[in-house]
């Protein structure tokens, strides 16, 4: 007796020397395309289970290694006989829990033989579904971490809320995994994003904003009072500080992770006034024939 082959590598659309990192990445694109509660595809749900079982077997080294020994001269839904030596006291790989929702050919590697391929039959074990969910942070609270309450929605129609604790070091794109929290019982990826600021520019850890400042404080090189994230700073500005130059507060920008903090650059923007007196008038053009 024969079962249809699993191409598992052409399944998630990665070659056999894909690493474990792009394993991942094309189980995430994929489960996220097909995901029965979103996808439109007429196979969504086949799809997904086929998504999931091929992911569990290439995301675990032994799995993967077995797997592989079959060699790669196998074609997606070719009649495949298990060589000898599989079925009955063959090598087996762990695999925890119910096999009910996998195929027939997933039951036979790892099951330990054609017996498997029965057991409990028509007890279709749900197929644990991971998902991704989108949280959106203000810089305020990137720089704060802490404990941020996420509302999640069910198919359904009802909804719970889970508290993500924040980790240090947080940029545009991190991810966090929350083990088991997914409506379909699998992993909860959370992936943050940034809300752009009405006034600071992000570039991974570090920060830009602009100050106005008066021309004579630009010139002499005074000091003048910077706006941060953790509040008011004194910053000097060189004598003859010119407009567009770029100064940087080290230390005050978002918290890295692993400890420490990005850098705030701050862009002067030299102010000129728009009405002056008459004394000021004088003073400027004082100034002109000096050749200031």
């Amino acid at each position: 007796m024969s079962i249809q082959y699993k191409d598992y590598y052409g399944i998630l659309g990665v070659p056999r020397t894909a690493t474990a990192d792009e394993i991942r990445k094309a189980y995430r694109k994929l489960a996220k395309k097909y995901h029965p509660d979103v996808s439109k595809e007429k196979d969504a749900d086949a799809r997904y289970r086929e998504i999931n079982e091929a992911y569990e077997v290439l995301k675990d080294p032994d799995k993967r290694g077995h797997y592989d020994t079959l060699g790669a001269n196998w074609e997606q839904g070719q009649d495949f006989t298990p060589p000898p030596g599989w079925q009955g006291g063959g090598t087996r790989v762990e695999f925890g829990g119910d096999m009910g929702g996998f195929s027939d050919f997933f039951r036979t590697l790892f099951g330990g033989g054609f017996s498997d391929i029965f057991a409990g039959a028509g007890s279709q074990a749900p197929v644990r579904r991971d998902s991704e969910v989108d949280l959106k942070l203000t810089l305020e609270d990137a720089a704060r971490g802490g404990t941020h309450t996420l509302v999640m929605r069910s198919p359904d129609g009802g909804q719970r809320s889970l508290n993500v604790r924040l980790p240090q070091g947080i940029s545009e794109g991190a991810q966090i995994r929350l083990p088991g929290r997914a409506n379909g019982g699998g992993d909860l990826y959370v992936n943050l994003h940034l809300v752009p600021h009405p006034v600071f520019q992000v570039d991974g850890y570090d920060l830009t904003r602009s100050v106005r400042v008066a021309p004579w404080d630009a010139v002499l090189g005074r000091e003048v009072s910077v706006e941060t994230l953790s509040g008011s700073v004194t910053m000097r500005l060189p004598p003859g500080t010119q407009s567009g130059q770029r100064l940087r507060l080290r230390g005050k920008g978002l918290p890295r992770r692993g400890g420490g903090n990005g850098d705030l650059f701050v862009r002067v923007e030299v102010s000129l006034p728009r009405h002056l007196t008459e004394r000021q008038k004088e003073l400027w053009e004082e100034l002109s024939r000096l050749g200031a």
